[in-house]
């Protein structure tokens, strides 16, 4: 007789917060992000690229997305069972859509490489929309190793 192992059901791990599209709010996304992923089963290299894009796209929500008196949300999903944490930055300018093959800008220019870190840094990155109004950037990082 054969006694097969039980195996425990994989486990997620989720933060969601609203903050204020400023640059207040998304600091504070920066921050709130490294101490979740301090908490959570996560290597410091994925946590690392993590933080990055965080600040990248919490960053572009209240500058890009930003509509007075409306909050971005910033969501962190650790799924268990794919092993992959994915960030999600919504706010509510759902008709600001970001490049998805994003460019390098002149070098004379201060700004425009955001999404090239975030598309450097994500395993996939993407956008959708949010209902009623709105869109998400998501980026997902494989947090398996090797």
């Amino acid at each position: 007789m054969n006694a097969s192992t039980p195996q425990l059901p994989a486990t997620n791990w989720t933060f969601t917060q609203r903050l204020s599209s400023t640059r207040r709010g998304a600091r504070l996304a920066r921050l709130l992000a490294v101490e979740q992923l301090r908490a959570w089963p996560v290597s410091p290299d994925v946590a690392d690229r993590a933080v990055a894009i965080t600040a990248e796209l919490s960053a572009n929500a209240a500058l890009h997305g930003r509509v007075p008196g409306r909050d971005f949300r910033l969501g962190l999903v650790l799924d268990g069972a794919t092993e992959t944490l994915r960030i999600e930055v919504t706010d509510t300018r759902g008709e600001r859509q970001p490049t998805l093959q994003p460019t390098t800008p002149p070098p004379d220019r201060e700004t425009g490489r955001g999404l090239l870190l975030v598309d450097a840094l994500a395993d996939r990155w993407g956008t959708e929309p949010h209902h009623p109004v709105g869109k998400t950037v998501w980026a997902e990082l494989d947090s398996r190793p090797g």
